[in-house]
Parts: structure tokens; C-alpha cells; sequence
């Protein structure tokens, strides 16, 4: 049975669809501002890392790979990425470097289960704010994200 609180969102969500039908169907609807993507190909550590930001009031999107990141028409609309070092295609220090060379300068996390100094030293000289090593550490995942949105530090409960 649906919640009285979700029956109110998605008639807040279709109402707002269907009152803007026009728009709508000619892909003119603006999408809200990410505040971080998080790029990782570890579905289990990506939908918890989107649960964990999303219970922290960040609003997020969550991609596969650096190429559905890249593809998705919303780079320009993210605040802050979150990815894994090593990703099938497209490695997250080859998307830092794309996202450089095309002018978005967004503050990056990088998180690997393999750290590594020389990429620790190489991300972070191209302008990452943060290089964690897997299984993450939920405080200094939300200390590197408040430090790259401006935000007062948040504690875990």
C-alpha cells in the first residue's frame, strides 16, 4: 500500500509533468542542480554512497561509468563527482582529465580499492580534493564533500 506522504509526492511530481505537457514533450523541462555525481561501477557502493549523501540533504546522481556520466547531458548541472579510479572504459583519473580539458573545473573525490601514491599524487596535482581508500570512511567521505561545497562539517549520528 502507498503512504499517504508518497501518494502526495508522485501526485506533486505527475501533476507538475502533466501540467507542463508542452515542455515536456519537447524536452524543455529544467533538471534540478546535482550536487554530486557519483561515478562507480560497484553497484552495491554506489546506491550506498547515494543513500548515505541523500540522507546528508545532497541531492545526487548516480552513473555506472564515466561514460554514462559524461553522456548524460548533466555534467554542466554538478557541483562535486564522486568516482572510482578504476572504471571499465573510461578510468576516473581519464574523466578528471575530460572534464579539465572540456572547462569543468568541479571539485573530485577520487575512491579506490586499490590505493595507489603515484595516482594519489598525480589526481590531487590535477586538482582532486580528495583520494579515499576503499571500504570507504563514511566521515572523511562527508568532510571531503563539505570542504568542496562549502558546507559546515555534518556528523554521523
Amino acid at each position: 500500500m502507498i503512504s499517504a506522504r508518497l501518494s502526495a509526492y508522485l501526485s506533486w511530481i505527475l501533476g507538475g509533468l502533466l501540467s507542463d505537457s508542452a515542455s515536456w514533450a519537447k524536452g524543455s523541462f529544467d533538471l534540478p542542480k546535482i550536487d554530486v555525481a557519483i561515478v562507480e561501477d560497484d553497484e552495491s557502493v554506489r546506491e550506498s554512497t547515494t543513500h548515505l549523501l541523500g540522507l546528508l540533504g545532497y541531492a545526487t546522481a548516480a552513473f555506472a561509468s564515466a561514460e554514462d556520466f559524461l553522456n548524460s547531458g548533466r555534467v554542466g548541472d554538478t557541483d562535486c563527482v564522486i568516482t572510482d579510479v578504476r572504471l571499465p572504459g573510461i578510468s576516473g583519473i581519464e574523466l578528471q582529465s575530460r572534464l579539465i580539458l572540456d572547462g569543468h573545473r568541479m571539485p573530485i573525490v577520487f575512491v579506490s580499492a586499490f590505493p595507489d601514491e603515484a595516482i594519489r599524487a598525480r589526481v590531487l596535482k590535477d586538482g582532486a580534493i580528495g583520494y579515499l581508500a576503499k571500504p570507504l570512511k563514511e566521515q572523511s567521505l562527508i568532510a571531503c564533500l563539505d570542504h568542496a561545497l562549502n558546507r559546515p562539517s555534518q556528523q554521523l549520528a
